[in-house]
């Protein structure tokens, strides 16, 4: 809950390539009292099954400046094995092979997003985060 001293922040991934909440990311909240400070790591959390992260830190009295940490990689591994897990059985070898994907690494272009916005005392950020395996956006929320 933010005063007049500090500010809050809270946010959620969407991947917009399959249109539903990216359950398990890691990610991480780190803040700093101006431009030439050092950043704390204040905590870690892992989004829900509805994309969100419930248990962020409070920032502390003279935050200027948050940074949001998303470790984005393990998400589209897990994912992309997961998908591959659901592929039905080739009738014969040869199909199997023309059926086959491409081999491929995670499938993240981005491996980790790193957001850094200013905050001023008083107010709530949410910042979600639009994934997919090729791009990404955020913007402030409400």
């Amino acid at each position: 809950m933010s005063t007049e001293s500090t500010a809050s922040v809270s946010t959620h991934i969407l991947d917009t390539s399959v249109g539903r909440p990216a359950a398990s990311v890691a990610v991480s909240l780190a803040a700093r009292g101006g431009a030439r400070e050092r950043w704390v790591v204040l905590g870690r959390s892992a989004t829900d099954a509805d994309g969100r992260c419930r248990d962020l830190p409070a920032l502390p009295a003279g935050t200027t400046h948050v940074r949001l940490d998303f470790e984005t990689e393990a998400y589209f591994h897990s994912r992309s094995h997961s998908q591959s897990q659901n592929q039905p059985q080739s009738q014969n070898r040869a199909e199997a092979q023309q059926d086959a994907p491409a081999p491929r690494d995670s499938g993240a272009f981005f491996p980790e997003v790193a957001i850094t916005f200013a905050v001023t005392p008083g107010e709530h950020y949410h910042v979600p985060l639009l994934l997919n395996p090729f791009g990404y956006s955020v913007y402030r929320g409400s």
